[in-house]
């Protein structure tokens, strides 16, 4: 019980420090996007108010050459994107419990399926092999211990049948052949 609470305060405590860590990441990001902005605009102005004071004379055909400072600009553009993408997402997290998953659902079916069906014929498989052992040390036993009844009944036949005299060794005849006929 002391230990979950222990392990929760831990738990939020790293939590805290890793949120006040992302917050000053994102502090200092914002800052240099505003400094980013505030330096585009300044060259934004100094763009206009270079272009007001060259102005071209009404007999001057040459156009002023321009494509350097809109390099500067596309590049300074793609660092601010950069510097946007860049920085940290909020991380999110679920619990869910999905009967049916969200993506590659097929993948995951012939995945899933594929071994439970592999695994349910095994068990079935390794279920009538237990059953048919079984059945066959009991057909076994049975088989066994009936040899046994019919071994001593035998030799108890056979002895009768040596030990006594002729009107036994007559009655006898006629029982086997009686058992014999009613079989």
């Amino acid at each position: 019980m002391e230990t979950d609470a222990n392990q929760e305060h831990i738990e939020r405590e790293t939590l805290q420090l890793v949120l006040e860590e992302f917050t000053q990441e994102q502090k200092t990001n914002n800052q240099h996007i505003e400094a980013l902005i505030i330096a585009i605009n300044n060259i934004g102005n100094k763009i206009d108010v270079s272009i007001k004071e060259h102005k071209p004379a009404k007999n001057v055909l040459e156009p002023l050459d321009i494509k350097p400072i809109e390099a500067i600009l596309q590049k300074s553009f793609l660092d601010i994107k950069f510097m946007i993408g860049r920085q940290p997402k909020s991380i999110v997290r679920k619990f869910q419990i999905l009967l049916f998953p969200e993506q590659d659902a097929k993948l995951f079916y012939k995945i899933v399926f594929g071994r439970w069906f592999l695994w349910l014929a095994i068990m079935i498989a390794l279920n009538n092999l237990y059953s048919w052992g079984i059945h066959s040390s009991d057909n076994n036993k049975e088989i066994e211990m009936q040899q046994v009844r019919n071994d001593r009944i035998n030799k108890a036949w056979q002895y009768m049948y040596q030990n006594n005299d002729k009107e036994v060794k007559v009655i006898m005849q006629k029982a086997y052949i009686n058992a014999v006929e009613n079989k």
